[in-house]
């Protein structure tokens, strides 16, 4: 059995600077000889580095030429693959990738919320789960996963919920979908897979989807002549999924012209779609054009419209896939 170890930077990839804080210094071999246990998983580990970058400066071309590397890694006999990155983006680029990813094998994102000049660094244990789960017949078929913490995260509800605790990745509606325990790797809830959008590479850097999150008194002093420069926006909107009123008809506006997609800024739960009527609620935006993004996180719906919109969808072919996905 083979794994294939796709390192991309991040913190568990970084070393000491003198002084002057941490830069990604590691490569995979440097990685993989700080695991211990690492050679008791019955598997070939093969490390591929990549050029290592801040997780915030990865963008969806890298990931999605990422995926295509990893789906001719399995092509050529891997079982698995997993891909080591900065946290700071992660939900985000799981997401992307689990859109993405047509295989059964499993494809594993991990990182680190110390680093490795740190006491009690994770990156090895996130890393020895991270290829245990990799290799296990187990985990096939659950699409892109995030492991960390021992915990293991479906790419499509995972989030990062704190800045710095080691266990900053959860899952807020689903919870996890299993553990590794003593080594071993319990799967716990298998959730229905969606079939993969087929986008080139290339095809994001034609597409620009911008977020707006509703806030206290908002102006909307950002929203005029957005079409102009986006093809699609995603709206945070509070709780459920309201706005300011001054501002629904601005969104309706808009959703003349391009898609907006109507998501909470909580961080957990659904936006609804039919339980409020004032102006600026869900029912009123659901009028003006708005569509529901259901369950999905605003980063997440804004993954999903991009790609969406990279793939050639039309306002039918988007309000049908986020029926489908939310």
């Amino acid at each position: 059995m083979r794994i294939v170890l796709y390192t991309v930077g991040g913190t568990i990839a970084m070393a000491g600077s003198g002084g002057a804080g941490v830069v990604a210094r590691l490569g995979g071999a440097e990685l993989t000889a700080a695991v211990p246990g690492l050679a008791g998983v019955d598997a070939e580990l093969v490390v591929r580095d990549t050029e290592p970058v801040p997780s915030a400066d990865l963008t969806f071309r890298r990931i999605a030429e990422l995926v295509a590397a990893a789906d001719a890694a399995v092509r050529d006999g891997a079982a698995g693959v997993v891909v080591t990155q900065g946290t700071d983006t992660l939900e985000e680029t799981a997401y992307l990738a689990d859109l993405l990813w047509q295989r059964d094998e499993p494809l594993v994102f991990t990182g680190a919320m110390r680093n490795p000049t740190l006491a009690g660094p994770d990156g090895p244990a996130n890393l020895l789960a991270a290829v245990r789960v990799a290799a296990v017949e187990v985990a096939r078929g659950l699409g892109a996963l995030a492991v960390l913490d021992d915990e293991i995260h479906a790419a499509r509800f995972v989030r990062k919920a704190h800045a710095t605790a080691t266990g900053a990745f959860v899952s807020p509606d689903t919870g996890p979908l299993g553990h590794v325990i003593e080594g071993r790797v319990r799967v716990l809830a298998r959730p229905a897979r969606l079939p993969a959008l087929a986008v080139e590479p290339a095809a994001f850097d034609r597409v620009r989807v911008a977020l707006h999150t509703a806030t206290l008194d908002d102006d909307g002093a950002l929203l005029p002549h957005l079409a102009d420069r986006y093809q699609g926006l995603v709206v945070a909107g509070y709780g459920v999924g309201h706005v300011p009123g001054a501002l629904a008809p601005v969104f309706g506006g808009l959703a003349e012209t391009i898609p907006v997609v109507l998501t909470s800024r909580t961080g957990g739960g659904s936006v609804l779609a039919h339980t409020y009527g004032a102006i600026g609620s869900e029912t009123d935006l659901a009028r003006r054009g708005l569509i529901d993004g259901g369950l999905l996180s605003p980063y997440r719906a804004r993954v999903l419209l991009r790609c969406l919109l990279a793939a050639g969808a039309d306002r039918t072919g988007v309000e049908a896939a986020f029926a489908a996905h939310r």
